[in-house]
């Protein structure tokens, strides 16, 4: 994890997301920031997540229309999200045999340091009974 200046739209960025149990979108987050009273940029918004997420504090996902979605880690380690794509319902995916296979993709191509994302959507059980 990279060492990062604790800057007031860092504190406003990680206050409203500590808040939230679902993924939100930066608009949204902006809208929120707002909301309490803070005074922070769009575009500071999308720089604060843009650290967030490399210094692996924050979690992203990317939806359908290809809108980036965002919430506080609620998993330290490396992991996979699988989430429905009615109501965004989201859970943390452990998958040990992606990473191997991920793994085992780098040494065959003589890939090191091999960094991969993954997303899985579907509809959940709650949306599909409805």
């Amino acid at each position: 994890m990279t060492t990062t200046r604790n800057t007031v739209q860092r504190r406003e960025v990680v206050g409203v997301l500590s808040q939230l149990q679902g993924f939100v979108s930066a608009q949204e987050l902006h809208t929120l920031i707002e909301r309490d009273g803070g005074r922070i940029a769009l575009a500071t918004v999308y720089t604060q997540l843009k650290k967030l997420v490399k210094n692996g504090e924050v979690d992203v996902v990317m939806t359908d229309r290809g809108e980036s979605l965002y919430r506080r880690c609620v998993v330290e380690s490396h992991h996979h999200h699988l989430s429905c794509r009615v109501c965004g319902a989201t859970v943390e995916v452990d998958a040990p045999e992606l990473e191997k296979w991920a793994h085992d993709i780098g040494e065959r191509f003589r890939y090191r340091d091999l960094r991969h994302v993954v997303e899985f959507t579907g509809i959940c059980g709650s949306c599909q009974t409805k």
